[in-house]
């Protein structure tokens, strides 16, 4: 059957081939434009579209394969920029912290050096009291360093407030604003005694002012030395409000120094009097004032015991 079919169309496929055969050869006898031949133009016009479907897939295939390359590199540097960035951030925060610490310490030396007659000793905050109605810090000071219960703790800025308990290598100071704390007071301009206290909050009160006693916000409080632990003239802070009470004003008094943010602070070995013989901005005529800033204290006594509370290490 099949070589019925090939000899019923043997004719035509002879014809076609024949034909084609003849327009080949015309193709290679004819010339157009520029003397090419015709078959040239059928080729190029045929192979074209094959060539630029691979010279586009060609180009697609090295782009994506390029920007993989360069988009993992841009990764690598990325990665490689945040840790250097990290690494930057964290020496800076290091250099910052050196340099406060010696600016607080430059400070130290200036007002050491300032009243160097008056027996003082470096120390150290390295805890706190564990008891949230307590305001106590703990130091890096003790027997061995010849420090006592009721000694002050000053820094150049204000009074602290005292040690009340001691220990061979450690010892337990007592803030000015803690409720037990009391420290005898005087206002700068009407000379009027009274006594700091603490009440528990971060700003301690001003007691035993009486209403007719003209006090305004910003007067300077500095001690009176009447509490036998700090000297005259130590600045305690200065009068954040104050209001008429029964019988007595009530002052409320902002402290100088930062009980909150205290790192190095300055023990007073005696009672002795830190003036350095003339008067110095925030001092008082004729008493103490220090160097670099005001002084501040605290003069409540707390029972004795054998053990301090609980310390909370500060980082």
């Amino acid at each position: 059957m099949v070589d019925a079919v090939i000899s019923r169309h043997r004719p035509l496929a002879i014809l076609a081939l024949a034909l084609a055969a003849q327009v080949l050869l015309l193709a290679f006898q004819i010339k157009r434009d520029h003397d090419v031949r015709l078959i040239r133009y059928w080729s190029a016009a045929a192979v074209t579209p094959f060539e630029r479907l691979a010279t586009w897939s060609l180009a697609k295939i090295g782009g994506v394969w390029s920007g993989y390359i360069a988009l993992h590199g841009a990764h690598a540097e990325n990665a490689r920029l945040r840790s250097e960035l990290g690494q930057l951030e964290l020496r800076n925060r290091e250099l910052e912290s050196q340099a406060l610490e010696a600016q607080r310490l430059s400070a130290l030396l200036d007002f050491r050096e300032t009243h160097s007659g008056a027996a003082m000793l470096a120390a150290q905050v390295i805890g706190a009291s564990a008891d949230a109605a307590s305001h106590t810090l703990v130091l890096n000071r003790g027997e061995r360093d010849h420090v006592r219960r009721n000694m002050g703790v000053i820094t150049p800025d204000g009074i602290v407030g005292k040690i009340v308990e001691v220990f061979p290598s450690t010892s337990q100071v007592l803030l000015m604003n803690d409720k037990d704390s009391g420290v005898g007071a005087l206002l700068a301009d009407t000379r009027t005694h009274g006594v700091v206290k603490g009440s528990g909050d971060p700003d301690p009160r001003m007691e035993y002012v009486v209403n007719d006693e003209k006090v305004h916000p910003g007067e300077m409080i500095f001690t009176s030395g009447e509490d036998r632990i700090f000297p005259k003239g130590l600045l305690i802070g200065s009068v954040a409000s104050t209001r008429d009470g029964n019988p007595f004003q009530n002052i409320r008094v902002e402290p100088a120094a930062r009980l909150d943010r205290l790192e190095d602070v300055l023990i007073l070995l005696t009672q002795q009097d830190l003036s350095s013989g003339s008067t110095r901005p925030g001092g008082v005529a004729g008493t103490a004032a220090p160097a670099t800033g005001p002084l501040a204290s605290k003069a409540a006594s707390k029972p004795n015991g054998s053990e301090p509370p609980p310390a909370v290490p500060r980082n």
